[in-house]
């Protein structure tokens, strides 16, 4: 079972050993780009099935080949938020578990000089608050995107946010529980450290990179 770390309350582990067989294979260099891409949504499909215990339900009527019965159906729209580009390679499992929920997009890159995140794309829902919200990005490395991103989310109201990622580390993890504390982080591992290059160690390397084949 998932569980949070610690020394990290925002932080939930899913540390399940299909996933951690999945995300080993993942952080091998010879993985191929269809290879990782497979992988990769297989395990974000595989951490969605806890993540969205929490999520309310309605209950309602369908009728059944024999009856009537009661049954239950998700209470509110859920909304996937990639942080581009990264992000994208990560909703296909999502949307294979949960083929209604809506995609917005938020564009964030970090200046390699300040390391401070910039912004140059925003589309989301108009009723974005109006559910659970998911904020996606396979890295969560110094967390200033992600940070920047959930801010965005959270002057639009969204209160059911919850962030998911495939690596995690500590700065990441700290950073996110300074500027969202009741934000909660869902990941299959937490790394060792950030580098001298705010590169998470030993990491996968660039995720958007061995995504999309950019190497």
């Amino acid at each position: 079972m998932p569980g949070p770390i610690t020394e990290h309350a925002n932080l939930v582990l899913h540390d399940h050993p299909v996933i951690a067989d999945k995300l080993t294979r993942l952080r091998d260099k010879d993985t191929g780009v269809t290879t990782f891409r497979r992988l990769l949504n297989e395990i974000t499909g595989l951490m969605l099935y806890e993540l969205t215990r929490s999520f309310a339900v309605e209950e309602v009527e369908v009728s059944t080949p024999l009856e009537t019965t009661s049954g239950h159906r998700l209470s509110a729209p859920v909304t996937l938020v990639p942080i581009l580009r990264a992000g994208v390679g990560m909703t296909d499992g999502i949307l294979s578990i949960m083929p209604d929920a809506r995609v917005g997009h938020i564009g964030v890159y970090r200046d390699e000089e300040t390391r401070e995140p910039v912004e140059y794309y925003c589309k989301l829902p108009d009723d974005v608050a109006n559910g659970p919200v998911l904020l996606v990005d396979p890295m969560l490395a110094t967390g200033g995107s992600a940070s920047h991103a959930a801010s965005i989310l959270r002057d639009r109201g969204c209160n059911d946010l919850q962030m998911v990622c495939l690596v995690a580390a500590p700065e990441g993890v700290e950073r996110m529980a300074r500027d969202h504390e009741d934000l909660i982080v869902h990941t299959a591992a937490l790394d060792r450290e950030l580098d001298d290059h705010a590169y998470i160690r030993p990491g996968l390397g660039d995720a958007g990179d061995r995504i999309f084949g950019t190497l």
